[in-house]
């Protein structure tokens, strides 16, 4: 994969153990990113456990048994930094342990790539054990923060909304489960249980270790070599594919009633496009043009001009190939909401197109993508989204595909979009909206 604005290409290789490393040299950066990424199918029944591990295993290790002791070490390193989290890919699970560290250049005669990487080792690799299992107090303390996150969606009520639309939409797949889990399950949970998932994880899922930062290509190979191994199947567990292509012959209607003071809108759409797919590119306009931006149909139609709602947007998953429009509005203006968010839908698919908009969207998706390269973070993020939907090329390949998209292609990927679940979050007294909660 080739850089982007001066940046040099990224390099793989297969080190030990068979995990996967891939570093992105540059001089932009003062710092050193390292970020370990371990993928899991999104799976009911093991969700909660695997958003549980990361958290856990930040709280100790058997070299720095406490938090506290783990940051102080840190803070030797000229206040590097360490972080972990679930993200969803699609339907992917995936784990992330990151450390940021400033690079050795500005800190003459230490190694602090190096000790970096000892302690991100000692955090994957040499957890803080008691009796054979993870130390009890951690997991509770943990399964009790994990349960009010999940517990606690219901309280931002925007994403609520859209969670609960893709549970409804897909039910019957990987992509309907929550990335933290479900309370139930993580209930149940115990020390020695999360712990034997744990081996069994690290051992047989897919590793991926990306490096972004100014260094010596085959010197940082050889230290993560060195430094990052840890003992793993020879092989990593086949991830199942992403289930892209569900039809209904008529839209899921899915009511639902809350105490709140203004009605959720969301429409769940299939694309039946993805990000490998030689018409992403299209489908990227399409989205910025219906609610990707400022100037788009939904924002100017819906919200401004008609008033029909406090926010109106679209959102695309490029991995899954499903778009979700959300919108804020009162209960009694649900027909009219709905009507004038699906004629905007399908002007696109009439090519009812204008020039501005078309032009606006080039220049908001190009710079979107411009901005990438300032942050080690999203160069990361990049990379993970490239690896998951297999999609060839750099970022310069896309913005190159982005300046050639015409309105007739826009409407040729508009044409393949159905509409799949409409989801009204509404207040519990009131009239408007379909009354089948």
């Amino acid at each position: 994969m080739k850089g982007m604005d001066g940046l040099d290409s990224l390099q793989s290789k297969k080190l030990t153990g068979n995990i996967q490393a891939h570093l992105f040299p540059t001089k932009k950066f003062k710092t050193v990113l390292i970020t370990v990424f371990i993928q899991q199918a999104l799976e009911k029944d093991s969700a909660a456990k695997t958003a549980l591990l990361p958290a856990v295993l930040e709280r100790g290790t058997s070299n720095y048994p406490t938090f506290m002791d783990l940051k102080r070490e840190l803070e030797m390193l000229y206040g590097a930094s360490l972080g972990s989290d679930v993200v969803k890919k699609g339907e992917r699970q995936v784990v992330s342990f990151s450390l940021e560290v400033v690079h050795d250049r500005f800190t003459p005669g230490e190694q602090l790539f190096k000790e970096g990487l000892s302690i991100l080792k000692s955090v994957l690799t040499d957890p803080l054990l008691d009796n054979g299992s993870f130390k009890q107090e951690y997991v509770e303390q943990e399964k009790d923060q994990l349960r009010k996150e999940i517990e606690g969606l219901i309280n931002d009520k925007v994403s609520y909304a859209l969670e609960r639309c893709v549970q409804e939409m897909c039910k019957q797949e990987r992509y309907g489960i929550y990335k933290y889990g479900d309370a139930e399950t993580l209930k149940v949970v115990s020390p020695r249980e999360l712990y034997s998932y744990y081996q069994e994880l690290f051992r047989r899922s897919p590793v991926d270790v990306f490096v972004v930062g100014d260094f010596e290509p085959e010197e940082a190979f050889r230290l993560l070599e060195q430094s990052l191994v840890f003992s793993r199947s020879s092989t990593s567990s086949s991830l199942p594919f992403i289930e892209q292509n569900h039809f209904r012959k008529e839209p899921l209607q899915h009511v639902e009633k809350l105490p709140v003071n203004q009605a959720k809108l969301t429409l769940g759409y299939r694309v039946n496009t993805v990000y490998q797919d030689e018409d992403y590119p299209a489908m990227m306009f399409y989205n910025g043009i219906l609610g990707g931006f400022p100037h788009s149909k939904l924002f100017q139609n819906v919200r401004e001009k008609a008033s029909l709602a406090y926010y109106a947007f679209s959102r695309l998953d490029k991995l899954k190939g499903i778009q979700l429009i959300g919108s804020g509005i009162e209960v009694d203006n649900y027909q009219k909401a709905l009507d004038i968010i699906q004629e905007q839908v399908d002007s696109l698919k009439q090519g009812k197109i204008t020039n501005d908009e078309l032009e606006n969207t080039r220049r908001g998706l190009i710079n979107q993508l411009k901005v990438i390269a300032d942050s080690p973070f999203a160069l990361v993020n990049y990379f993970l989204d490239a690896l998951v939907g297999q999609r060839r090329g750099n970022v310069e390949d896309l913005i190159g595909e982005i300046e050639r998209v015409q309105a007739k292609d826009v409407v040729e990927a508009a044409q393949k979009v159905s509409l799949d679940t409409i989801y009204f979050l509404r207040p519990v007294n009131g009239e408007g909206g379909q009354n089948n909660s």
